[in-house]
């Protein structure tokens, strides 16, 4: 929370921060392969994305857990109603366009923290936090995103950042109560003997 108010307060303020920004986006605009760097970059749009949370969605309600997947639905639907009113508030630029603003946080990275994120929540509170693959997977998708987000020139370094860090507190709800074991997660076997005679 502290680095995503950092990251506001220098572009509201045209800070330092903001220098280091736009030297390290020149740095890194236009490298890598396109058709690599645009299919990343992809990965936080909604069409792709969100259909991913939803399968995610299903099936940890499927496995009876509400509460968590009740807070990660509700943490997707905050990501338009926070970053909408921040891009207006802050107005940046584009890296592309000096005439187009609006471009912090990003959008398409904010998208992609909390769906895969999410989407890794649920999976491993769905089997009692055993699988580990979730979680680095969600964060090789989300590292993949804004990394394409910057090397296509679609956002700078620290829209991409503030992002990532706006889908963590955005997440912090489920997150916490997938730690807590809260209710609604699935049932676990009884270890007690069968009765006789079944």
């Amino acid at each position: 929370m502290l680095l995503f108010a950092l990251c506001t307060w220098q572009v509201l303020v045209r800070g330092p921060l903001l220098d280091a920004d736009i030297r390290l986006d020149h740095l890194l605009v236009g490298r890598g392969p396109r058709v690599v760097t645009e299919f990343c970059a992809d990965l936080g749009n909604p069409q792709v994305a969100l259909p991913a949370l939803a399968l995610a969605l299903g099936y940890a309600l499927r496995r009876g857990v509400r509460l968590p997947a009740l807070a990660v639905a509700l943490a997707m639907a905050a990501v338009p109603a926070v970053v909408v009113p921040l891009k207006a508030l802050t107005g940046r630029p584009s890296p592309l366009d000096a005439a187009a603003t609006g471009y912090f946080p990003s959008g398409h990275g904010a998208t992609a923290a909390v769906a895969y994120g999410g989407a890794a929540l649920l999976l491993a509170h769905a089997h009692g936090g055993r699988p580990r693959w979730p979680l680095p997977v969600a964060l090789v998708l989300v590292l993949a995103t804004g990394t394409g987000l910057v090397l296509r020139g679609y956002h700078w370094p620290l829209d991409v950042l503030a992002a990532g860090c706006l889908g963590v507190i955005l997440l912090a709800p489920a997150r916490w109560l997938s730690g807590r074991g809260a209710a609604g997660s699935p049932p676990r076997a009884s270890r007690a003997p069968a009765a006789p005679g079944r």
